[in-house]
């Protein structure tokens, strides 16, 4: 009896905490309603947390507050890790200790392009020559051979043999390894038929620090412009911003299937010339994010007409270049369609970014990649240089990957037939999961989708009920960031809405990656059918 009554006990206290637990967080997800786009995470903690270092900056005696900060760095936002994420993870951290509370078992985190975190698997050469690398005992141990690819290891000491001292945890050259920038350039010339010269790489922790260093060197002040594609990935936007510069926006068509019109980009520029700003450059995202459009290689010629005759850099995010599902697209890189034209070295100036996070690789915790940089003169490559030195060089594991990416297993190598396999199995379910989300999302009321070209998103356009729109409205938050949370909350579906993208005034969107395993794809429409319908008609009109 005694056993019984504390049994009881115990299951009568546990419920009270879940309890409890479930009105604190539903409380704290209340208060984030109210609370406008890319709060702080302080937003979601609670008063106890707010004591000592959390208390009000604005009051705080401390030499560091709010209004003492770079106003430029409060400027700056990035939607992609912003106010859903927060809400996101505290759901998650409940989740561990409070699982009955909500009506899913698990966050989805669909915000952002992150293979390897949904369950994707690493290249398993480009692993085993990591490895090696990183662990040079390895190459001296007979079992190496057995365990190891026989061209995983050469490659390994190939590359090796490249680093002074063979030493990995060394600093480089502030442009990266030379011999590693030769297979990249060799890699180039492969992809592109023009030759490709490795002291335009610049070798760097993904493609971002390689954007911040253009627009470290070309804006000065906020009457130096860049344009850039609306919708836009949130780096552009927050690297101008942290720079001082002005971000000139130029539509992307979404009716077109988010084509990019020169007669936008020429409208664009005339109305920031208008208002007395120098357009510096002109980037472009190809494959697009968030968009996942291909550009189409005469519109490629288009615009390396329009930055040669108007005297713009070309910076050509492309990163998702091994991203491509459709039959009646193909990757160009914008120097190849550039050489391609006739223009030279001293034609154009071009900035492409690579990284090794994206494609079928998904390697972003190695922080890998390049720019390689072409058309500008010997001088303001030294400054570059210098603006690179000041890093003093790049990762050395993402060095190597990134010579791997650009240079992989060829036709009789010994891991030739495991990287296609593995390579191809990973392009090839990327492109089923995003048709099957393209079809599911077109299904839904009030919502359509244009087609998953490339890239790892899709960002459809919900017509939204003007109730929900009022409901945002009075909750102080963008109607689609509205929707977003209550998705979040009903779901466990991460997504991030399109207004930390920009679009087009009083249209709604949210992006949303193909990136979570074929196996859960049919679990996470079944949940977003569900939450839609129910969403639709508590708003309807």
């Amino acid at each position: 009896m005694r056993r019984f009554v504390i049994g009881q006990a115990k299951n009568l206290i546990d419920q009270t905490r879940r309890h409890h637990k479930s009105l604190r967080l539903l409380s704290l997800l209340a208060a984030s309603d109210s609370a406008p786009v890319l709060s702080s995470p302080r937003l979601f903690s609670s008063s106890s947390d707010m004591s000592g270092s959390g208390s009000d900056s604005s009051s705080s005696s401390l030499p560091v507050t709010l209004d003492s900060l770079n106003p430029k760095v409060l400027k700056c936002e990035y939607a992609v890790r912003g106010e859903i994420v927060n809400i996101a993870q505290k759901l998650q951290e409940d989740l561990k200790i409070n699982k009955d509370a909500y009506p899913f078992d698990e966050i989805i985190y669909c915000n952002i392009g992150n293979p390897q975190s949904l369950g994707q698997q690493p290249i398993t050469f480009f692993r085993e020559v990591l490895a090696l690398c990183s662990h040079t005992a390895l190459l001296d141990e007979s079992a190496t051979h057995g365990l190891f690819s026989s061209d995983s290891i050469d490659r390994a000491w190939k590359i090796l043999d490249q680093i002074p001292g063979k030493a990995t945890g060394a600093y480089s050259h502030s442009q990266g390894i030379k011999g590693l920038r030769d297979a990249i350039a060799a890699g180039i010339e492969a992809r592109d038929g023009f030759p490709a010269d490795p002291n335009d790489i610049f070798m760097t922790d993904g493609a971002s620090p390689g954007v911040h260093m253009m627009m470290q060197l070309l804006i000065s002040s906020e009457k130096d412009g860049i344009l850039c594609p609306i919708p836009q990935y949130p780096l552009y936007s927050a690297s101008i911003a942290l720079h001082g510069g002005s971000l000139v926006p130029y539509y992307l068509d979404e009716a077109s299937g988010w084509g990019l019109e020169i007669s936008e980009l020429k409208k664009q520029l005339e109305d920031a010339r208008s208002k007395g700003i120098t357009v510096r450059a002109l980037a472009v995202i190809n494959p697009g994010n968030p968009t996942g459009q291909v550009l189409a290689e005469e519109n490629q010629r288009e615009i390396v007409d329009f930055c040669k005759k108007e005297g713009l850099v070309l910076l050509a995010d492309e990163v998702y270049q091994e991203n491509v599902y459709v039959p009646d697209k193909k990757f160009h890189s914008f120097k190849k369609v550039a050489r391609s034209m006739g223009y030279g070295e001293n034609d154009v100036c071009l900035v492409s970014f690579q990284s090794i996070s994206k494609g079928y690789y998904g390697e972003c915790g190695k922080r890998g990649g390049y720019m390689e940089v072409t058309g500008f003169t010997s001088d303001v490559r030294a400054q570059i240089y210098k603006l690179a030195s000041v890093n003093l060089c790049s990762n050395i594991s993402g060095q190597i990957l990134a010579s791997l990416v650009m240079s992989p297993p060829k036709p009789g190598d010994d891991s030739y037939e495991s990287y296609i396999a593995e390579k191809e199995g990973i392009l090839s379910s990327l492109a089923k999961r995003a048709k099957t989300l393209e079809e599911a999302l077109n299904k839904l009321e009030g919502v359509t989708c244009n087609r998953a070209e490339g890239a790892m998103y899709l960002f459809p356009c919900i017509n939204l009920p003007q109730k929900a729109i009022a409901a945002a409205e009075a909750a102080k938050t963008a109607p689609d960031a509205f929707y977003c949370k209550r998705l979040l909350n009903a779901t466990g579906i991460v997504v991030v809405p399109g207004s930390g993208f920009r679009q087009v005034p009083g249209t709604w969107h949210f992006r949303c990656t193909i990136l979570p395993q074929e196996e859960k794809i049919p679990a996470i429409v079944n949940r977003l059918t569900e939450f839609h319908k129910n969403f639709m008609d508590e708003f309807r009109n």
